[in-house]
């Protein structure tokens, strides 16, 4: 049977970025402390997939932070988020699987 995987995606602040992976009842995240760190969202994910042996494919669900926030930083999570949802066919922020994810700006 197939684990139930969320991806956590935070790039509300524009001091971390906060990327994160439920796997069934367990939480893990990983912080990028930089100043901009939105800019290394990709990376972030990727690496939290590997250390769990995952790819982008066993993801069943993306939550993302809407905000408010950094206004950049919330295009960068939100625009990964739902670009990530529509190729995988996942459902965003438990939304019907094809919504996109709105920002609200402070």
């Amino acid at each position: 049977m197939k684990k139930n995987i969320t991806l956590l995606i935070d790039t509300s602040s524009n001091l971390c970025t906060i990327v994160g992976l439920i796997i069934g009842q367990q939480k893990q995240t990983l912080e990028d402390n930089r100043r901009h760190a939105s800019q290394n969202l990709l990376p972030l994910i990727e690496k939290i997939l590997n250390e769990n042996n995952l790819t982008i494919h066993d993801i069943n669900a993306i939550n993302v932070s809407i905000g408010p926030g950094s206004f950049t930083g919330l295009r960068v999570g939100i625009a990964v988020a739902n670009a990530l949802g529509t190729f995988l066919g996942v459902p965003i922020n438990n939304q019907d699987t094809g919504k996109i994810a709105i920002p609200k700006y402070k």
